[in-house]
């Protein structure tokens, strides 16, 4: 029940529009109520023969037609009013569960699956959607028919509206007895449902490493092996319930058995009219209706239950904590690392007692083997992540005093993948500020040397590049990435060079446009190419998740440290001796 109510509160701000569906509802269940009862009176003033009143059984007619007419009326607009609420709580849903999953911290997306994030989303929200639309457009009415059907039927024979009145109660109990066997089942067929889909989302993204592998087959394998499993799940489910149904309508065949038999017989005794005995039939089997469609009813509610755990779990997830209200104002773009440590959940330090401090302008390279927390220092100075000890000061100002929003407005990012979203070239250049014009859009284009590739497109700015950039070449979404990071215009840079998989002439392009990027502003660099860590102006090296040694790339070469050996890699035997030397450090030559 818990879960009932805390479903039905998520459209609280659409309570007006329920109200109007329950007025619509209740009106609908009177008129549908009242048909039985003027059926009644039709027939004894009919079983008067001759000595019945002509112009009320005419009046009865038409208060029947009138009823017809009333119930259609209310029932389309019932059913238009149920259709808008569907649809605006969809969207009401997917925004919140959107805006949510934007608040999340990085922690959350490193362990979940996108694809699984998207599955639970459409398969949540549609069964909430769902099962709101059938309390406001079958539930309620199926309550206050019920309720109204009743209180008529006691007023001509308690006896039956007492055994009527006693479906519900056992009904509900035997549902209620099965209902957890049931969920564990669909819990089951939940799992493999957002593991099939995390699947497809992920082959369908990565579908050129799937095509060049010739790994389709064990893609749709996968898929397959998780349907089969909903396909085993369902039937031991599905057998499971109607079991329990066949036994709880053999209930209902009995007690309605009690009722006709009590109808009939009394109406052969004449304690009943033979009005009064068909309006008793007609209102049973107005109840008979909806109770033996509760299983229906009580199979949704257990789907809808099942299925919103996923969208509740998400939503309880605790947002990037510890954010300030206050916004960092970053002038010069001076940078510390103040003793600071961190690791990833509960395992040990990744990076520990960092301790380095960058003058504003500088361009600072990480160097390190794979794993020595090269991109656990940026993540942490976005705060992606919040150190568990120590400090990162910019601008003298400690990052965690304040507001997340500002300090990822003061910092610009080039990633090794450009990531590039759907749309036009014109959007994605100007992603970090809405009001962007057409002449500063194409001066940041300019200075990545993108304009004038840019301009031999069909559409030039307006272009769609399609899903990640796939219509581009590589050195081109990396032109355009640094025209988004230029239009940006932050004082702080963060550089995962990208120019190791480019072509030699899309490299040098890539690399003069890096320049412009890099002027004037502090950029921390993870670098990959030994070049850019040789024109920098100081190098940070890690060793065991901390700094083994900094200093300009000038000092560095004569300590015997990470980057003395780097150069001396350059002197080895062969290309191989080299490359295999340079790869250990995650850098090229």
């Amino acid at each position: 029940m818990k879960e009932i109510i805390r479903i039905l509160k998520v459209g609280n701000s659409l309570k007006k529009i329920y109200a109007l569906v329950s007025f619509l509802t209740v009106m609908l269940s009177l008129l549908t109520i009242l048909q039985p009862l003027i059926s009644g009176w039709a027939i004894d003033e009919i079983g008067k023969g001759s000595d019945a009143n002509i112009r009320y059984a005419a009046l009865l007619a038409l208060s029947i037609f009138v009823l017809d007419l009333g119930q259609n009326l209310f029932s389309n607009w019932g059913g238009y009013v149920g259709d808008n609420i569907a649809v605006r709580l969809n969207k009401l849903l997917s925004e919140r569960y959107f805006a949510h999953l934007m608040q999340l911290p990085q922690q959350y997306f490193d362990t979940e699956l996108s694809g699984k994030i998207i599955s639970r989303l459409n398969r949540s929200i549609v069964q909430i959607v769902n099962f709101i639309q059938m309390m406001t457009n079958n539930f309620l009415q199926f309550i206050f028919s019920t309720i109204f059907s009743l209180i008529i039927v006691a007023t001509i024979s308690w006896e039956i509206g007492l055994m009527l009145l006693s479906l519900y109660p056992i009904f509900v109990y035997m549902t209620v007895r099965s209902s957890g066997t049931w969920q564990g089942y669909q819990d089951k067929k939940n799992e493999n449902i957002d593991l099939a889909s995390g699947r497809f989302a992920e082959a369908v993204s990565q579908v050129k490493v799937v095509k060049s592998y010739g790994q389709e087959k064990r893609e749709l394998g996968f898929f397959s092996k998780h349907f089969a499993k909903l396909v085993t799940l369902t039937k031991p489910q599905s057998l499971f319930w109607h079991k329990q149904d066949v036994k709880r309508r053999l209930v209902l065949n009995v007690i309605f058995l009690g009722v006709y038999s009590f109808i009939f017989i009394r109406g052969a005794q004449g304690t009943f009219s033979p009005g009064e005995a068909v309006t008793l039939i007609l209102y049973a089997m107005n109840i008979r209706i909806p109770i033996f469609t509760i299983s229906f009813l009580v199979e949704s509610t257990q789907r809808a239950v099942s299925d919103s755990r996923d969208y509740f779990k998400v939503m309880e997830e605790m947002p990037e904590s510890g954010d300030s209200k206050k916004d960092i104002v970053v002038n010069s773009g001076d940078l510390a690392f103040e003793d600071v440590r961190f690791g990833y959940e509960d395992g040990k330090d990744v990076v520990k007692n960092v301790n380095f401090a960058v003058t504003s302008g500088q361009k600072v390279a990480l160097v390190g083997e794979s794993g020595e927390g090269k991109t656990t220092l940026t993540n942490l100075l976005l705060r992606l992540y919040d150190p568990r000890g120590g400090k990162i000061l910019l601008d003298g100002q400690n990052i965690e005093e304040y507001s997340r929003k500002s300090l990822r407005s003061a910092s610009a990012v080039v990633f090794q993948e450009p990531n590039l979203f759907s749309g036009t070239i014109k959007e994605n250049i100007s992603y970090a500020h809405k009001d962007a014009t057409d002449k500063d859009i194409e001066k940041a284009a300019k200075a990545a040397n993108a304009h004038d590739f840019i301009k031999q497109l069909e559409n030039g700015y307006d272009t769609q590049i399609g899903e990640r950039g796939l219509k581009l070449s590589g050195g081109q979404k990396q032109r355009i990435a640094i025209a988004r990071a230029l239009y940006k215009n932050a004082p702080l840079l963060i550089l995962d060079e990208a120019t190791s998989s480019l072509d030699s002439k899309s490299e040098l392009l890539v690399q003069e446009a890096l320049e412009r990027l890099m002027k004037d502003r502090t950029t921390i660099i993870i670098a990959h190419r030994l070049s850019t860590i040789q024109n920098v102006d100081v190098i940070v090296a890690l060793k065991n998740g901390t700094v083994s040694e900094i200093g300009s790339p000038k000092e560095l070469a004569k300590t015997g440290g990470i980057y003395s050996n780097l150069l001396l890699v350059q002197t080895a035997r062969s290309a191989e001796e080299r490359q295999e030397a340079l790869q250990k450090f995650g850098i090229v030559g």
